[in-house]
């Protein structure tokens, strides 16, 4: 029961994603390239942002010299 809910839950979300973006007009295998390439950006973005971010910060903490 719980598991057909959440199923029913994330298809209506996964229509609006269509809707909103408009990849409701476009082909599978169209719609399979574009959501393909919005995962690889957003891991690229997220990776980007774990590895840099630490030496970001640590050197705005050195520059305000609130860290020595």
């Amino acid at each position: 029961m719980a598991l057909a809910r959440a199923w029913k839950q994330m298809s209506w979300l996964y229509y609006q994603y269509l809707l909103v973006t408009a990849l409701y007009m476009l082909e599978p295998w169209e719609r399979t390239v574009f959501n393909s390439m919005l995962v690889s950006f957003v891991g690229m973005a997220l990776y980007t942002g774990y590895v840099f971010m630490p030496q970001h910060i640590m050197a705005i903490l050195h520059y305000f010299e609130i860290v020595q």
